[in-house]
């Protein structure tokens, strides 16, 4: 019998909120109350087992996905391909015939190096288009773009889905990612945002990033991991700061522009009135944060900006920054797709969440939260005395909050559901929907415009 060992609730509360359901909505669907779902959730009570089987079935998932034990199981003895790291340190494991194998990783065996499984081969260019050749059947796939070095862990959980999908990532800085959102190349664009904690005037919200308005229909943003980004440099180079790199005899590598590492970094470098030519190897662009961590430890560059979790994967010294996370921006126009419900459902398997807190110097916490959805409302849909109107769910009070035509997204700070409406101003027309969103930092009290 499966033991349930999750007091927390923490999965049940990140399936659901994956899944886009309030509790009283997961208490419908599975045959609960919603006091029993909320009890689970708040850890107060353990679920029965007929509540724990109800439950996972609402939601797609085992009883030992949702409920199981989270401890990892007994160690086994394994013949290592090269020296590991010590304790802590990650490896792969496999099997080749009766013995285990772990392959350390670390340095550049914690990024992809080899070549990769090509779906086609271009035959001619057509335009702005390539013709392709096929090599074997095309598998749905799915794609994300972004430069979180974590992103290709999705692959396993995605490819043991019923049926499975396949995983396609490419790898770019946050404004290349919402632009191939926007031109609707990909089901996922990663970005940066700065945590809370930092200084107001140096904040990131995702729901007003350039490019994010451009989606058309919108998009929702789920997290995905938080690190720390700053100044990676070279063990020994007595480098305390970017002021320090401007010293003759040192080297910077930086990132291509549009990368929130370029950015911080423009952002230091301007608080330190340090000009790009003090500042040797400025123009140079790395293509990711492994890649900047490679360029310092294999003797190319003294510092540059990265994140922690690559510094401490090529063994570097760490000056932190700024604190942030990386989420995923989902265009609405594909919320359906079979793609995007497999990506979320990944998005809170316990696989997933042990993989990114096993990295050093990541924070799953948020993985697979759904934080906000951005509705543009542009003004040129709307005919004269046409207004924008948001219900709020019955859960919530049914309160309206009407919302400025001249605004593109909805924000408040209750992060309650609401439906938005295109109220008409003539007699005869129905109400049109315009989708739904979680409204996050609003100023104006509800029910003001």
């Amino acid at each position: 019998m499966t033991e349930i060992t999750q007091p927390d609730g923490a999965r049940l509360r990140l399936a659901r909120q994956a899944r886009g359901l309030s509790q009283q909505q997961l208490a419908g669907v599975a045959g609960v109350t919603r006091q029993a779902v909320s009890a689970v959730e708040s850890g107060h009570s353990d679920p029965s087992l007929r509540v724990a089987l109800s439950l996972a079935r609402a939601l797609g998932m085992t009883v030992e996905e949702l409920f199981g034990p989270g401890e990892p199981g007994d160690p086994v003895l394994a013949q290592p391909v090269a020296a590991a790291s010590g304790p802590g340190s990650r490896v792969a494991l496999a099997t080749v015939g009766d013995t285990f194998v772990a392959l350390p990783q670390h340095a550049d065996t914690a990024a992809r190096i080899g070549f990769g499984p090509a779906g086609g081969l271009v035959v001619r260019e057509s335009g702005r288009q390539i013709a392709v050749r096929p090599i074997g059947p095309p598998r749905p796939t799915v794609v994300v773009a972004g430069c979180d070095p974590a992103l290709p862990l999705l692959e396993t959980p995605l490819s043991l889905l019923d049926p499975p999908l396949a995983f396609a990532w490419w790898p770019c800085a946050s404004g290349e990612a919402l632009r191939l959102a926007a031109a609707g190349l990909v089901h996922a664009a990663g970005v940066h945002r700065v945590e809370p904690h930092e200084p107001a005037g140096d904040r990131d919200d995702p729901a007003d990033a350039p490019g994010l308005a451009d989606i058309p229909g919108g998009a929702e943003v789920v997290g995905f991991a938080s690190w720390r980004e700053g100044l990676v440099v070279r063990r020994g180079s007595g480098v305390r700061g970017l002021d320090d790199v401007a010293r003759p005899g040192l080297r910077l590598v930086n990132r291509e522009p549009g990368a929130q590492a370029r950015a911080l970094l423009d952002r230091e470098r301007l608080r330190l009135r340090l000009d790009p030519a003090e500042l040797p190897g400025y123009d140079s662009r790395a293509a990711g944060h492994l890649q900047v961590a490679a360029a310092i430890a294999g003797g190319l560059a003294d510092a540059g900006v990265s994140s922690e979790p690559a510094a401490l994967a090529y063994g570097l010294d760490f000056i932190p920054l700024a604190s942030e996370r990386f989420d995923l921006v989902l265009p609405a126009k594909h919320a359906a797709a079979r793609e995007v419900q497999g990506l979320l459902k990944v998005l809170t398997s316990p696989w997933l969440l042990a993989q990114l807190a096993s990295l050093p110097g990541y924070d799953a916490a948020r993985c697979g939260e759904r934080t906000s959805l951005s509705v543009p409302v542009h003004r040129d849909h709307h005919g004269p005395g046409d207004g924008v109107e948001a219900q709020v769910e019955t859960g919530h009070g049914r309160r309206d909050l009407v919302v400025d035509v001249q605004r593109l997204h909805v924000q408040g700070v209750h992060r309650e559901h609401v439906a938005v409406r295109r109220v008409p101003g003539r007699r005869g027309r129905a109400p049109e929907v315009l989708g739904a969103v979680v409204v996050a930092d609003v100023e104006r009290p509800l029910g003001q415009a």
